[in-house]
């Protein structure tokens, strides 16, 4: 920092108190994309097992 001066530091502090607001909002969202990635990944599982099916058949 340049200058450690009261108006400076509350500047810092109000920016510091956006930064944090933001993140947790954003913690919900991350939060729930990374269970929608967890049940997406379960699904996968699944599909090789289509797709054995589907080439036998077609064999």
């Amino acid at each position: 920092m340049m200058s450690n001066s009261p108006d400076k530091r509350s500047e810092w502090r109000a920016i510091l108190h956006i930064q944090a607001r933001v993140a947790v909002l954003f913690v919900p969202v991350v939060a729930s994309l990374l269970l929608i990635a967890a049940l997406a990944g379960n699904d996968r599982k699944s599909v090789p097992d289509v797709d054995r099916t589907i080439t036998g058949s077609v064999r």
